[in-house]
């Protein structure tokens, strides 16, 4: 089963714009604004973001990590920074 969009006659059209048109909270779209509209894909980008970077671990540390299935990576991370906060809140840099 196809199903086909109907537009609106010009009468109806008319009387949706000329409805927009009366509201001040929400005036209709210039042809400049349209045009100069580009849609977003993906994530929004995040005010920090994190460096890439190649890294070796042992064996252990990766598989304990990896163990607990995806967002391994995510607990890793969790991990050492409540190092740095610990390591911080102490005054130690080691």
């Amino acid at each position: 089963m196809s199903r086909k969009l109907i537009g609106p006659t010009d009468a109806e059209d008319a009387a949706i714009t000329a409805a927009a048109l009366q509201d001040p909270d929400n005036p209709p779209l210039s042809d400049n604004e349209l045009a100069s509209m580009r849609p977003r894909r993906g994530r929004p980008p995040k005010a920090q973001t994190k460096v890439q970077i190649s890294i070796r671990y042992s064996p252990e540390v990766l598989r304990f990590f990896k163990s607990g299935g995806k967002g391994w990576q995510a607990r890793m991370n969790s991990v050492l920074l409540e190092y740095v906060d610990k390591r911080q809140r102490k005054g130690r840099h080691e």
